[in-house]
């Protein structure tokens, strides 16, 4: 069957094999400047297991900058990776996750101080809410103030893409559910991620052209970050995650658990390339290779100090952005001191030397010199392979959607059986 369905499109296939009613399916989609890599997950309770992976190149013209450039491109591109997925798991899958990158993608940790008229009234659901729905109100209006001096005044449409209750207290005191409370202030700390209308509906064309039900949108950056913490609430994780890709660096911070912004700027593997093209005078193709090969020892013996040399301007450039970004975290004392990556474009070994070699930091917020590493797949929360081909650190943000996956899986599951705090919450923070 499935030798015979091998050169159908996703579409075809989706009509060719069909699933078992008794098993959940959802598939990440992260869509890279480079690549686009589908992952097909299979729902066991709070986990999840890879069954079917796919890739496929981005042409150079398909995406600008971590956005959608070409939708014809791009669904073409889409189309063969899900195909190729969806042929090793077995399963024709509706539900999606799409990632969303790009520098206009806005995501900050947002805190609210709120004095209550009856500090003795004890606080309900309903008292939450509204402080929530303030907390995120007055993100949107930061998030579309920023874009607008960035984009020297015009006015952009925004919508909010992820946001997360990141802690609440009362009177000082942290508490995990507020519920019968009383006090006289409260405090609301939330992570709210907006993007740009244009691009969130070139991927919502997307998946309407792939002919997929579009589960959630995800900053990608928060879906890296999903896939270290995932469901423990006591979690005290703190780390800086940077997902380097083709178009951009992405980066989240999380401090005891909670997600407190996440930046990007517009400089990934693609502008490394680049450098290279621009310095030695030789076509993209070829400086693609030159820089992997770097990697691999493989370069020309002739050619591999001025590859270095291209290189380390751009990289100059590009810890430079990492400085800037990570300044912008003003909420918090300290940055936390391991830094993990992913991501194709921290394949680079002069990119990881250059993190924990030179003193790129001292003028940051940190108690002590950053620790540097990748990310392992296995290192992510309640999601496991079982194809063999999720190998590296390159599929992290692919695996991060799944979780906010199955994240939006377990809130639906709440709408129809639970009516608990953080239920609650999260299916209001889902609207």
């Amino acid at each position: 069957m499935l030798k015979k369905i091998k050169s159908l499109s996703h579409k075809a296939i989706k009509k060719a094999v069909s699933k078992s009613s008794s098993e959940r399916y959802i598939v990440g989609l992260d869509i890279g400047t480079e690549f686009v890599k589908a992952l097909v997950g299979r729902i066991n309770d709070d986990n999840i297991e890879i069954i079917g992976s796919g890739r496929a190149h981005q042409e150079f013209s398909a995406m600008q900058a971590g956005a959608i450039a070409n939708i014809s491109a791009v669904v073409a591109n889409c189309d063969k990776a899900l195909n190729d997925a969806e042929q090793q798991a077995g399963v024709s899958v509706r539900p999606s996750v799409i990632g969303i990158a790009g520098e206009l993608v806005k995501g900050t940790t947002s805190t609210v101080r709120c004095r209550r008229r009856d500090p003795n009234k004890e606080l309900d659901l309903d008292e939450i809410e509204r402080i929530i729905g303030l907390v995120q109100k007055r993100a949107e209006e930061k998030a579309k103030k920023q874009l607008m001096w960035e984009l020297g005044g015009k006015d952009v449409e925004i919508r909010l893409v992820n946001s997360a209750l990141v802690g609440i207290e009362i009177d000082g005191y942290p508490v995990t559910s507020p519920v019968g409370f009383k006090g006289k202030e409260v405090v609301v700390q939330l992570y709210t991620a907006f993007a740009p209308m244009i691009h969130i509906g070139a991927l919502e064309r997307t998946a309407q052209e792939l002919d997929v039900d579009l589960l959630a949108l995800a900053a990608e950056p928060f879906a890296v970050a999903r896939s270290m913490i995932g469901n423990s609430t006591d979690t005290s994780m703190s780390a800086i995650l940077m997902d380097i890709g083709g178009g951009t660096t992405d980066i989240a911070v999380i401090n005891d658990g909670g997600v407190q912004g996440t930046k990007m700027f517009g400089i990934g593997g693609r502008a490394f390339t680049r450098a290279i093209e621009r310095e030695l005078g030789v076509s993209f193709d070829e400086a693609e290779e030159l820089k992997l090969a770097l990697g691999n020892n493989k370069t020309p013996s002739s050619k591999t100090r001025s590859v270095e040399l291209a290189l380390k301007k751009t990289l100059d450039v590009w810890t430079s952005g990492v400085e800037l970004a990570l300044a912008e975290f003003t909420n918090l004392d300290n940055l936390p001191h391991k830094i993990l990556l992913c991501g194709g474009g921290s394949s680079l070994d002069m990119l990881v030397d250059k993190l924990t070699e030179s003193n790129w930091y001292l003028q940051l917020p940190f108690t002590r010199k950053p620790v540097v590493q990748h990310i392992k797949p296995s290192q992510v929360v309640g999601i496991t392979d079982k194809t063999g081909d999720v190998i590296d650190h390159t599929f992290i943000t692919a695996m991060g959607l799944l979780r906010v996956g199955l994240d939006t899986v377990h809130q639906h599951d709440s709408d129809i059986s639970g009516s608990a705090f953080r239920e609650r919450i999260d299916r209001m923070l889902r609207a």
